[in-house]
């Protein structure tokens, strides 16, 4: 639009004026040289959000770091293996990607690994804020893994570890009794995962109903969920609906 002080015979109203680059009766499109954007994350196909639509990732693989790691990793493996005789027989391997510090665990090895880590004098990795589980279906033998984030907050330092188990037992030692906050989320990943924590406690279901059959997060738990009814319609699961237009 013309500015206010562009006076013509009008007596000074302003008189509107068709924007740069627009078209016709549409100011706000976007001009012909820039491309709509479609899909996320590289997908192409009908914009479903579900999981349906294909979307693949590849994956990396990630083998044990070599030495030197680097930052304070090498002090932390250093402590541990002087603090923890069994340190050999415990640790399957140390990865360092992205920046951070993953210890690999034998499943039975867990809680005494983390009592080492809380208490020894050079490590103090007093706070576990973190129990998760992961599925790893059909790249790994042992497909069901747990992971722990560990915080030193005496020395300001971060290290996961991280234990496997397999589908057919998933058992492993509760560290409860070590980190207390890993009541609920050792819980959360039964529930989800069906990993079963022995020493836990009140392992019971946090999230889905105390009779529900299977653990959602699972990769081979049917996506599909439960159909949901609503004024007379029913809304099918995602694997049954019409891809999104």
């Amino acid at each position: 639009m013309t500015s206010p002080n562009d006076r013509d015979d009008d007596g000074g109203v302003p008189v509107p004026t068709t924007p740069v680059g627009a078209s016709s009766t549409a100011p706000a499109e976007y001009p012909p040289a820039s491309p709509a954007g479609r899909g996320m994350f590289g997908n192409q196909g009908s914009g479903d959000v579900s999981g349906y639509g294909g979307l693949v990732r590849p994956r990396r693989p990630i083998g044990e770091a070599a030495r030197p790691y680097g930052s304070y990793f090498d002090e932390v493996r250093d402590a541990l293996e002087e603090a923890y005789p069994q340190f050999g027989d415990a640790i399957e391997k140390v990865v360092v990607d992205r920046g951070e510090l993953t210890l690999h665990v034998r499943p039975e090895r867990i809680a005494e690994v983390c009592q080492v880590m809380r208490d020894d004098l050079s490590l103090r990795f007093e706070l576990c804020s973190s129990v998760s589980g992961v599925d790893y279906l059909g790249a790994d033998g042992r497909r069901l893994h747990v992971v722990y984030q560990l915080t030193s907050m005496t020395y300001r330092r971060l290290v996961r570890l991280e234990a496997a188990v397999s589908a057919e037992d998933p058992h492993l030692p509760s560290v409860t009794a070590v980190y207390p906050t890993a009541d609920w989320q050792e819980r959360e990943t039964y529930d989800m995962f069906g990993i079963v924590f022995d020493g836990h406690p009140n392992l019971t279901r946090i999230l889905m109903p105390d009779d529900w059959e299977g653990h959602p997060q699972r990769k081979d738990y049917p996506l599909g969920g439960v159909p949901v009814e609503y004024k007379g319609a029913e809304i099918p699961p995602p694997d049954r609906r019409r891809s999104y237009q």
